[in-house]
């Protein structure tokens, strides 16, 4: 009898009985796989139908206190004021950026609580995570390790020991034995995370699983694992920095707009209660082309450095850089300085970066960006004291960005004595005492006030 097979998308988890080019669910091209097809029960399930019936939405009693705090309030915040009962989490990262030492430490802090703790890893042997727990501390009796590939005996193991919380480094190491493929592939790691799943939901235990990501920065993998876990964590940030973000991009116990802010230290992470002046920290002062703004990340803000840098090109067509900022919306920005302003930007190589290594996406640093450009261009700092931040539009408008008030406040705070912001917010902000607010309607007036 020929052994059947299946293909599955590596993007959406699409199957389909044969090879197909681009998968028609989410138009990607060359992501189908080969794997072979799991063997389909034919044992009836042991409930009598008759017996299940719906419960009146009304009916359902929860308990919103079984939530088990990590020990990090940055990561209870990305949470969802901690972790869930039975939730099933993951986090992915670049290599070596801190994932299994946060982990650890979240152990550790789980079992001093008094609940118990299984660290299952796939990738290091006991004596290996005993060396890397000695940088971080002494650990209470409740953490048990554990180093195994078999997701067979992992499951018997949890079954024995019962804890309250378990982690999977990683779920690239587990394997299924019922399955030929190689651990990693796409089946394998379907598998293995439908399991888990099971295991979560069905003992109430909270399950962390680390993931690889691949080069574009997913989580290697069908990404039909983000669909099935019910927490995804991206950890961002240079490895060769010391801080790291931790970013929630799914949550479905909490909102997925919050960051959490690490130091990476000898002795483990260590949280960053004011990331704004720790990204604002050795910045220049009174110097061309640098330009602070105020981001919204979640509710919390984070005043971050914009810095530009435009000097007159020697070759034909002008050079573009953008590092923390999307390539395109600088593009964008500076045809709209040369068409609304009239300075010629044709001719000028420009090259924009994010101090600190953030990543910016929100349209809020549209104008500091505008003003860092300008700045550079004309080589006119602009005072130190003062801080940027709106939406420009393509006919040079400044349009108004939410949550105002906040980024002012963070801004005083910090010791900044002047906010430039689109004039529409300017209406609708009450009086500040100590900060000066000016608002501006067009990048003329703009220029008038830099």
């Amino acid at each position: 009898m020929k052994k059947k097979t299946l293909f599955f998308c590596n993007e959406c988890g699409y199957e389909s009985g044969k090879w197909i080019g681009q998968c028609p669910a989410c138009k990607s091209v060359g992501t189908f796989v080969e794997a072979p097809a799991t063997k389909s029960s034919t044992v009836k399930s042991a409930r009598n139908v008759f017996d299940v019936k719906a419960v009146s939405i009304n009916e359902v009693k929860i308990d919103t206190k079984k939530r088990i705090s990590t020990g990090f309030s940055e990561l209870d915040r990305v949470l969802g004021s901690g972790v869930v009962e039975g939730a099933l989490m993951l986090i992915g990262g670049d290599p070596g950026i801190g994932k299994s030492t946060i982990l650890l430490q979240v152990c550790r802090h789980i079992a001093e609580s008094g609940k118990k703790v299984l660290y299952i890893s796939g990738e290091e042997s006991l004596a290996q995570i005993k060396i890397r727990a000695m940088r971080i501390g002494d650990f209470s009796d409740n953490l048990k390790l554990l180093s195994e590939t078999s997701l067979d005996v992992i499951e018997s193991v949890i079954e024995k020991e019962k804890p309250d919380c378990a982690v999977i480094d990683s779920i690239q190491t587990i394997f299924r034995e019922d399955i030929s493929s190689a651990p990693g592939s796409v089946s394998q790691v379907r598998e293995s995370t439908n399991s888990l799943m099971q295991i979560a939901k069905g003992m109430g235990i909270s399950i962390f699983i680390v993931g690889h990501v691949t080069k574009e920065g997913a989580v290697a993998g069908p990404r039909v694992l983000e669909h099935m876990v019910d927490t995804v964590l991206y950890f961002e940030g240079d490895r060769h920095a010391s801080y790291r973000i931790i970013r929630g991009v799914k949550n479905r116990f909490g909102s997925t707009d919050e960051i959490g802010v690490f130091e990476m230290r000898e002795e483990g992470l260590v949280e960053v209660p004011n990331p704004s002046e720790f990204m604002l920290e050795g910045r220049p002062m009174d110097a061309s082309g640098s330009v602070i703004t105020c981001l919204m990340e979640g509710t919390r803000p984070i005043l971050v450095e914009i810095q530009a840098l435009a000097t007159h090109t020697n070759f034909g067509m002008a050079r573009r850089t953008a590092v923390g900022v999307d390539y395109n919306r600088v593009n964008l920005l500076m045809a709209v300085i040369e068409k609304r302003l009239g300075i010629q930007m044709s001719d000028y190589d420009a090259y924009v970066n994010v101090a600190g290594g953030m990543k910016v996406s929100e349209p809020a640093m549209d104008l500091a960006l505008v003003s860092a450009l300008i700045s550079s261009y004309k080589n006119c700092a602009i005072d130190s004291n003062t801080i940027i931040f709106g939406e420009v539009g393509l006919s040079g408008e400044i349009r108004a960005v939410s949550q105002t008030k906040q980024r002012i406040l963070e801004a005083k705070k910090l010791g900044f004595n002047r906010c430039i912001v689109p004039h529409s917010n300017k209406l609708n902000l009450d009086n500040l005492d100590g900060i000066e607010i000016v608002g501006v309607k067009s990048l003329t007036e703009l220029v008038d006030v830099i």
